[in-house]
């Protein structure tokens, strides 16, 4: 991974507060959110296809990301829930977070679930599959991804794209740190959320699949620098053809402080496996309010135009899920 300090931004950036906001969040409020987006936009439907989660504080039954759903719209803007699941639909699990809906050359739709394993406490993926996604079962659910397979303390938010055939699974993971001891390891999982911990790092990791069910991890593919806002954090949430190469937007973050409330950068990648940072000194896009978090940030591409889902900070601390509509000028792929 390297960095570039002079780099002109490949696309036209997106004012959050211009943004038509598709999910309200229940309450107002630091720690209730709504968002960790997913769109699939199927022209041959003319449909659009929105994952998202629901987010209470903790203390507050059910909390953490309590809930999640798919919902359908013609438009992109207006969406009708067809489908949602608890937490506990996924092993009594304390919070389920970001996942990432496609579908298969053989028209069936595959959703990538992200949960805290409440074996463990956790973080993992595991995959749903079915004719429609309002046909999902989480009760049918199988294992893609889990930390002792990668040897990691967590992985979860998962976005998958299909390139040539080939499925990559881009997906946040925490490496083990060299320097915990026993105490620091049974630390990071007492809250169910090692991210939260301030122990180890968020960083980017790759798998591989030829049918979309059995996945190679690869490794790391873009962490945290030494140094800077994004030193703690640096999770890609999706990515967007251009020309040759391919634009990454990430969450980013300086510290656990700022945990839940990342910020919006963009990279560049010609491979997938090696990233060039464009937002070396700061976040590129940012809310008026609240902590100015843009995170989780989804593009999908629609005729000559950009469909830009993020979830959004609002000015009492809660967030909200947006979509900002840009002009498109380079071929993108489809999920």
């Amino acid at each position: 991974m390297r960095d570039a300090k002079t780099y002109h931004l490949p696309i036209t950036l997106f004012d959050p507060e211009a943004a038509h906001v598709v999910r309200e969040p229940l309450a107002a409020g630091n720690g209730h959110w709504v968002g960790a987006p997913c769109v699939l936009y199927l022209p041959d439907e003319d449909a659009f296809y929105l994952y998202y989660r629901r987010r209470r504080p903790r203390g507050q039954e059910p909390d953490r990301g309590f809930a999640c759903y798919v919902a359908r719209s013609s438009d992109g803007k207006h969406f009708e829930d067809i489908w949602s699941a608890p937490k506990a639909a996924f092993g009594n699990s304390s919070s389920v977070e970001k996942s990432s809906l496609v579908r298969d050359p053989n028209g069936r739709f595959l959703l990538f679930v992200s949960y805290v394993d409440s074996a463990d406490n956790r973080w993992r993926i595991d995959m749903l599959e079915a004719d429609s996604p309002a046909a999902f079962d989480p009760a049918a659910r199988r294992p893609v991804l889990t930390a002792a397979d990668i040897h990691a303390e967590g992985v979860k938010d998962p976005y998958v794209i299909n390139v040539a055939g080939l499925w990559h699974m881009i997906a946040s993971y925490a490496p083990p740190p060299a320097t915990a001891d026993a105490a620091a390891r049974q630390e990071m999982h007492a809250t169910a959320d090692v991210y939260n911990t301030g122990i180890a790092k968020s960083s980017t990791g790759l798998a591989v699949s030829g049918d979309g069910r059995d996945w190679e991890w690869q490794g790391d593919i873009f962490a945290p620098r030494d140094h800077g806002w994004d030193s703690y954090c640096s999770r890609i949430s999706s990515l967007a053809r251009m020309e040759h190469q391919w634009l990454a937007f990430y969450d980013g973050s300086a510290d656990v402080a700022q945990n839940y409330e990342e910020q919006c950068g963009l990279a560049l990648s010609a491979d997938l496996r090696t990233f060039i940072r464009l937002s070396v000194d700061g976040p590129v896009v940012q809310a008026a309010g609240g902590s100015r978090s843009v995170r989780y940030v989804d593009v999908v591409p629609v005729g000559d135009e950009l469909y830009v889902y993020f979830e959004c900070a609002r000015a009492d601390g809660a967030h909200d899920l947006r979509l900002a509509v840009l002009p498109r000028t380079e071929p993108l792929p489809t999920k």
